[in-house]
């Protein structure tokens, strides 16, 4: 019987390699050309206000442009919200199963939403939406095949990885963002699928785009010990700033909301018209940033220039995710940590701190450390930026700069801002279950108090039930004198009406 078991884990999770490649070939093609039109769309609109210069008149047509897409964009929005923001708040509670939706309408939408919002020139990411369309394919590969449960999340994750990973060429990065932000799981199949995702996807992406990194910045020396200090202070600055970031863009629609004469589906209107000054005089600063990012580590300006461009971003990209247009944050966090590790660096130099060969990495290790703290995901940052930059060199300076944000961020009481916009964008009026939403997966912690005791000995949440702990490859029906350990993974029931406290009440527990 055990034979034949392993023979049914090991189909299983052949099962699940064969759906992440088949996801992550269509995932690629989609995200594939949301990248190619979004590119081309940024590049029509630096030629428009480059062209503007000459002919003043073209102001004129760049709003009615802008009320052509604000309404276009708008209609899409009201029809269906799923798609409004980055859409990773979205894709982690459906892995919940806090909330759900129908993927075709929020796939097409979101495409074209996305293309127009993003490619516009507004300060918004293309990442958050792939992850978001990519889980959508998935999601629709499960319809199709008639997969539900646990199997319909597997796809979405898978999806999702896939998504983030065409998107930044970083495979591994990408499944380690799904398994450590979004999905809070890293069962086998579940890596396993979401990492042939990814691999796949990152394959056809790479075909399209070629094989030079997203944010490749050359630099000529490494970081000796002796400038470790500096580390930490640009940590902890970091850290600061992130906590700000946090705590702006949870409130900008809040700020929005106040202007009661405008419907909320059209607040785009605003930020593509304060846009203009910025695509006059500025042009190659629009976007996501990845282009920024890539100059800073050819040519750096001074330091001056790069505290007003860091304001000038955080700014921006606040006005245009506030109208919650389908756009994400992911680059332009990635985009600010590099101005301000540029102007960290540049400012050490000038105070004769530092030398000038080292500001690249200043600026590799500050992307990290700003997204780390933002988001809350340290792993992945490093994984991340490694992955994108293309070299592993600099990872002890990333992770030094990442620990000092993450620290920071939580000393000051900052949660992972993902997981804040999912559970500020709930509502009882919004909230749809899925049909497994009674089924939770939670990983013992180390600091938990569930660690060494047996289960009888829990006093667990009213409604719960303990059906089956995971430990490693081995799969154990638990009994009222198992020990539960740090690393198992339980699998946990409750009623869909009790599921959600009894999650926050295991999580509480299990000191998370």
């Amino acid at each position: 019987m055990d034979a034949k078991k392993g023979k049914e884990r090991d189909y299983s999770r052949l099962t699940a390699v064969g759906r992440g490649l088949v996801i992550g070939l269509f995932v690629g093609v989609v995200i594939s050309l949301f990248r190619l039109l979004i590119m081309k769309g940024l590049l029509f609109v630096q030629w428009f206000f480059g062209q503007a210069h000459q002919h003043v008149w073209l102001l004129g047509v760049w709003i009615l442009i802008s009320l052509v897409l604000t309404i276009v964009v708008g209609r899409l929005i009201k029809q269906t919200p799923e798609i409004k923001g980055s859409g990773i708040p979205q894709v982690e509670g459906q892995l919940m199963g806090e909330l759900d939706y129908h993927w075709w309408p929020v796939l097409w939408k979101k495409f074209v939403g996305g293309v127009l919002s993003i490619g516009s020139g507004l300060f918004l990411g293309r990442e958050g939406p792939s992850i978001q369309l990519g889980a959508t394919v998935g999601q629709g590969v499960a319809a199709v095949t008639h997969n539900t449960g646990s199997q319909r999340r597997l796809m979405i994750a898978s999806g999702a990885s896939a998504g983030l990973s065409a998107a930044f060429n970083a495979p591994i990065a990408s499944t380690l963002f799904i398994l450590e932000e979004v999905y809070h799981n890293f069962s086998t199949l579940i890596w396993l699928s979401a990492l042939a995702s990814a691999l796949t996807a990152n394959f056809v992406s790479t075909a399209v785009f070629g094989l030079t990194p997203v944010l490749h910045i050359n630099y000529f020396a490494s970081l000796p010990l002796s400038q470790y200090g500096l580390l930490l202070i640009l940590g902890l600055v970091l850290g600061l700033l992130g906590r700000l970031y946090q705590s702006v863009v949870l409130r900008v629609g809040d700020w929005y909301h106040k202007l009661t004469w405008l419907p909320d589906q059209y607040y785009s209107i605003i930020a593509l018209l304060l846009l203009m000054p910025v695509a006059w005089y500025l042009p190659s600063v629009l976007g996501g940033g990845n282009g920024l990012i890539v100059s800073l580590g050819m040519h750096t300006p001074s330091a001056l220039i790069l505290l007003g461009l860091f304001v000038l971003r955080f700014a921006y990209s606040m006005i245009a995710y506030g109208t919650g247009l389908p756009g994400g944050i992911f680059l332009p966090i990635l985009t600010l940590g590099a101005v301000f590790g540029a102007f960290f660096g540049k400012l050490m130099v000038l105070w004769q701190l530092t030398r000038p060969a080292y500001v690249p990495i200043f600026i590799i290790a500050a992307m990290a450390g700003y997204f780390a703290g933002i988001s809350k995901a340290p792993f992945t940052a490093i994984l991340l930026i490694t992955e994108m930059v293309g070299s592993l060199h600099h990872l002890m300076p990333l992770a030094v700069v990442s620990l000092i944000a993450y620290v920071t961020v939580d000393l000051l009481n900052g949660a992972p801002v993902y997981a804040a916009m999912l559970e500020k964008m709930q509502t009882p009026a919004q909230r749809h279950l899925t049909d497994e939403v009674g089924h939770m997966e939670i990983p013992v912690m180390a600091n938990s108090v569930l660690d060494g005791k047996q289960v009888r000995e829990v006093t667990w949440p009213q409604g719960a039930l303990l059906t089956e702990i995971h430990r490693g490859e081995r799969h154990i029906v638990p009994r009222g004198d198992t020990l539960i350990r740090v690393g198992d993974l339980l699998i946990v029931h409750s009623p869909l009406d009790q599921n959600e406290s009894v999650r926050q009440e295991l999580l509480k527990m299990n000191g998370s």
